[in-house]
């Protein structure tokens, strides 16, 4: 398990003491907000998206508060909660998508271009296209590697499956992407 820096250990502190709830919980939201939005964010692309899902994990994060028992690393466990809550929306989103099927599809291009939040150039609008077409897992994955430049026991610990899987699926992931990227230059 990884150890706890002196802020994650003042938090961990908090949320042991009787009627310290909500300063352990503001605590949480002041120290990783930020991480969190791009965590989510890389996965979900609109910024309304991950608003909802920042919230929606931060409501868990609240509810679930009296159980973290310091088992996992705090970040481990709030990385956990976000990564859920941004599959749970991901699916929920692709299953609404199927059932209006009749109504056009934005790609990930015109996601992108429509988000006044995004401000990337072209090159980071490319790789952004590139990842949406990534399997999630895929995606997941190459994001925290990539960009979150975790080390593969962290990530296996959040995501829960073996850092052997983690290697694959990153390596997989590159893979397409250069594939992609190769296809477009063509």
């Amino acid at each position: 398990m990884e150890k706890l820096n002196e802020q994650d250990q003042e938090i961990v502190r908090y949320i042991h003491l009787k009627d310290q709830k909500e300063q352990a919980f503001n605590l949480i939201v002041k120290h990783y907000k930020e991480r969190l939005y791009w965590h989510i964010r890389k996965m979900v692309i609109s910024h309304d998206d991950t608003d909802d899902v920042l919230q929606n994990t931060f409501l868990k994060v609240w509810k679930n508060l009296d159980r973290f028992r310091g088992e996992a690393a705090l970040f481990t466990w709030l990385y956990r909660i976000a990564t859920n809550e941004t599959l749970t929306f991901l699916q929920t989103k692709q299953k609404k998508q199927l059932k209006t099927i009749n109504a056009p599809l934005l790609s990930a291009e015109e996601i992108l271009e429509s988000d006044t939040w995004f401000d990337g150039n072209e090159i980071q609008q490319k790789l952004q296209a590139c990842l949406m077409q990534l399997p999630q897992r895929q995606r997941l994955v190459f994001n925290m590697k990539y960009f979150e430049e975790m080390k593969y026991q962290q990530i296996s610990e959040i995501l829960k499956v073996t850092v052997g899987s983690l290697k694959a699926s990153y390596h997989h992931a590159v893979k397409k992407i250069e594939s992609i990227l190769k296809e477009e230059m063509l």
